[in-house]
Order: structure tokens, then sequence, then C-alpha cells
């Protein structure tokens, strides 16, 4: 399998994580830690779930890929998530040395990897992280997209209905 399907095939899978947010009426967002080929930690956003604002699919993702590894340095990982992180997300990417980032479709209210900041460009951090972006753009943003129309949907019938 060469980069692109392992991209698509693993961005697919950060798609499914994002979809079980979605099931919990969560923002759909979904992440996976990958390591030789293999899916070491999973993750999708819990913020409302759990009440948490650290709660994003990449830190638990993170979190999960660290326990499995016994360590916190992902040196050789490569990180898919369905949206541009964002700061605490990037700073967490960093912080894990994860070398490698993958995400599907820009965050231009909070992304951290060029659309507000670029902390992957920025060279005054001790580990840097390669990029690639537009992984299953359209199905990533698609799926943002359609959730947001039905949260907006929904606020429309309370009110008709209050």
């Amino acid at each position: 399998m060469d980069t692109a399907e392992q991209d698509r095939f693993f961005m697919q899978a950060a798609l499914e994580e994002a979809a079980a947010a979605e099931t919990l009426a969560e923002v759909p967002i979904g992440a996976v830690v990958v390591l030789d080929g293999q899916i070491i930690g999973r993750g999708h956003n819990l913020r409302e779930t759990e009440q948490d604002p650290t709660a994003h699919a990449e830190m638990i993702a993170i979190r999960q890929a660290a326990e499995k590894l016994g360590s916190w340095r992902l040196i050789d990982c490569t990180l898919y998530v369905t949206l541009e992180p964002c700061v605490m997300c990037m700073g967490g990417i960093i912080l894990a040395r994860i070398p490698q980032l993958v995400f599907g479709c820009r965050d231009p209210k909070a992304g951290a990897v060029g659309s507000i900041y670029d902390f992957a460009e920025d060279d005054r951090f001790n580990h840097q992280v390669q990029v690639r972006e537009g992984v299953l753009q359209k199905e990533c943003s698609e799926q943002l997209s359609r959730f947001f129309r039905q949260l907006r949907e929904q606020k429309k019938q309370q009110k008709i209905q209050n």
C-alpha cells in the first residue's frame, strides 16, 4: 500500500471515530494514532459527554497510544484526524513527539496548522511535525457541515415549539 492509499485507509478509520462522536451528539471529529501500519490509539470528541474541555479526539487517541506503548514518546507514529488540530491538540502532538500529522479539512476558526497559526512551521519548538492535509477532505468537511446544519435545524425547531 502506498502512502496515499495508507492515508485514505487510516483517515477512513478516523471518520468512523467521528461518526461515533456524532451518535453521542458530539461534534464529529475523530482521530487515530498509527504505528507500523497498526492503529494503537483511537479517539473521538467527548467534550459534552465528559464535560471536559480537553476531551478532543486527538488528545484521547494520543493518551490511548501512549498507554499502549508504555511511553509518552510516540516518535514513530502518525496521527490521522478529520479536522485540523487546535492549539491544545498541536501542543499535545508536539509534546508527544509525533513526527507525522495527517488531517482531512481545515478549521478556519481554531486551526493551529496554518488556519490561525502554524505550529508545524514554527522552528522555535524542539520538535517538528511533518503535515499532510486534505486527505478525504470532502468527506471530512461534509460530515461536519451536515452535523452543524442539523444542529441549527434542531435549534430552529426548538424556538418554534417554545
